[in-house]
């Protein structure tokens, strides 16, 4: 449901996505200046990280939607670094080898998932990160803020529809259950909404 929802929403979504573009595009450089090695994004998109990753990183980008992953490669063509776009389902990585990057990225891929196979993308990040190897999940929670979170309530059923994402997912929660990552760090980009969180694989 989830590749049939976005393989439609691929047509508008940059459109749609463009008031947050705003504030995402300051983001993008700060969250990917860093990032080096072998690299996964999970949840590619439309590939707006693309243009933002060092000339020296090897990248491997999927995602559920080969439609999106048709305007990521016209994205991909004007970026610095080594690219494959890969359609695939983050939950199975069945294209994917174990223990191969040295990062994991994932922006606003997880809030899209329902919980039931958070765990599975999670047992996948963990088996393809090597030993040692890092990862930075960027996410949508709702806010304890009650003038935010009314106007999150309000957007909500809009955001599922179209995005299939919601604000209550329990990404951090499971992350901290996973017996082989571990959570280091976390911080709001913006308010008490945009949650960003970091680790690494542990042995």
């Amino acid at each position: 449901m989830l590749e049939a929802k976005y393989n439609i929403t691929a047509m508008f979504y940059d459109v749609l996505d463009y008031p947050w573009e705003l504030i995402y595009r300051k983001w993008r450089p700060i969250l990917l200046g860093d990032v080096r090695g072998r690299v996964l994004e999970a949840g590619v998109g439309t590939g707006r990280n693309l243009s933002h990753y060092h000339e020296s990183v090897d990248l491997v980008g999927i995602d559920l939607s080969d439609k999106m992953l048709v305007k990521a490669r016209k994205r991909a063509k004007k970026s610095h670094c080594k690219i494959e776009l890969i359609h695939e389902d983050a939950t199975i990585m069945k294209s994917l080898e174990s223990n191969q990057f040295d990062w994991l990225l994932s922006t606003f891929m997880c809030c899209v998932m329902p919980d039931e196979i958070q765990e599975l993308a999670i047992e996948q990040f963990c088996r393809v990160l090597k030993v040692g190897g890092r990862f930075r999940i960027l996410e949508m929670i709702y806010s304890e803020n009650k003038k935010i979170r009314k106007r999150q309530e309000f957007f909500a059923p809009f955001v599922e529809k179209v995005y299939g994402a919601r604000f209550d997912r329990n990404t951090l929660r499971y992350l901290k259950q996973s017996s082989k990552l571990e959570v280091t760090s976390t911080v709001f980009l913006k308010d008490d909404v945009y949650l960003l969180m970091e680790g690494i694989r542990r042995e």
